[in-house]
């Protein structure tokens, strides 16, 4: 995958694109990850069928680190997305949010008004303040996403807790990408999470008129399903979540082509 580069916000933004020239669709990583992690997705059949874009948030991937935590928080990152669907002429595109991607697509809905839809995955909405206990579940790999200092030990217990339990998903580029993140990218997310930090996102979900696709790995470690189910999505796609099996956390990695499969339906049955 050719890596490309943007100048957003007077930060240098990685990206890198898929062949296709198709719908377009903007794919956003989770915390301590990069866009390589849909190299799947850009490189395979949905690539050549749809425009996809992966970028690089600060700190992330080959992205030029912030210069101070707010360039870390949920707003910030979606400056960033909003920034780069302008300069690429994506302004209609879907936003695609994987993890702290799906915090960030539901933050950037306003400041793209054009989006023609939002697949989350891994993403609890969350009000304030955050019913943290109910949305995620009790794993410990959970709290190293938030601290600056992450060695080879918790790089890979934090990427386990992506797949499902047991899986045998190669996970050495996750580990690649957790330690090479900016550890500030990590703490100053954890700072976000405070009063007028991000939008409330049970609100945006329950007002959103455009199609919200929620997808959610069968054998996840960190997110609740329970919890996402009791939540008021009028624009639900399917009017239900999409339960991918064999997959924990990160659907998009360790089952793509189911991942992919409900990712056209959702992207071929936009308005255009």
């Amino acid at each position: 995958m050719d890596t490309r580069t943007l100048q957003i916000d007077g930060l240098r933004i990685a990206y890198r694109g898929s062949a296709g020239r198709g719908r377009g669709a903007i794919l956003i990583h989770g915390n301590s990850s990069s866009g390589g992690t849909f190299r799947h997705q850009l490189e395979g059949e949905l690539g050549t069928r749809y425009r996809l874009v992966a970028l690089d948030l600060p700190g992330h991937g080959n992205s030029q680190w912030a210069a101070d935590l707010a360039g870390y928080s949920v707003p910030g990152y979606a400056r960033v997305v909003a920034g780069v669907a302008e300069q690429l002429g994506m302004e209609d595109a879907a936003l695609v949010g994987w993890s702290l991607g799906g915090h960030v697509a539901l933050e950037a809905h306003d400041r793209l008004p054009r989006a023609r839809g939002f697949v989350i995955y891994g993403t609890p909405p969350l009000a304030f303040p955050p019913a943290m206990d109910q949305a995620f579940l009790p794993n410990p790999a959970f709290n190293f996403g938030f601290v600056a200092e992450v060695g080879e030990d918790e790089a890979n217990a934090y990427a386990r807790s992506f797949v499902a339990p047991g899986s045998e998903a190669d996970l050495q580029s996750f580990v690649s990408d957790i330690l090479r993140t900016d550890g500030n990218a990590r703490v100053g997310l954890g700072a976000s999470i405070k009063p007028d930090g991000y939008q409330d996102e049970v609100q945006v979900v329950a007002n959103l008129t455009r199609p919200l696709a929620v997808l959610h790995g069968e054998q996840e470690q960190l997110v609740s399903a329970d919890y996402i189910r009791e939540l008021a999505m009028p624009s639900l796609w399917r009017g239900e979540i999409q339960v991918i099996s064999g997959a924990g956390h990160a659907p998009h990695w360790e089952q793509p082509p189911a991942f992919d499969a409900l990712l056209d339906d959702f992207l071929s049955g936009l308005r255009s």
